[in-house]
């Protein structure tokens, strides 16, 4: 699975598109999933600025099914 196909699920799943952001950064109380320049793939909880839980994978594939498995299993992501 990559990103795109990642956001497709999301969508079909009703998860809420404020509860997380495929393309990296610092937004406020979201689950991130980013690329880094060198090409590792890091999933993390980002708020204030901050980088919480950060998990560092060398494959698409493994940060995409970590992603899906924390926001699966949040209790307080919404489903819209």
């Amino acid at each position: 699975m990559n990103r795109e196909q990642l956001k497709k699920q999301l969508e079909t799943l009703r998860i809420d598109p404020t509860a997380y952001c495929l393309s990296g950064g610092l937004p406020n109380e979201r689950l991130v999933l980013n690329q880094e320049q060198d090409g590792a793939w890091e999933v993390y909880y980002s708020e204030r600025g901050r980088k919480s839980g950060l998990r560092v994978f060398n494959s698409e594939e493994n940060a995409i099914q970590y992603f899906l498995d924390v926001i699966l299993h949040d209790s307080a992501v919404r489903r819209i």
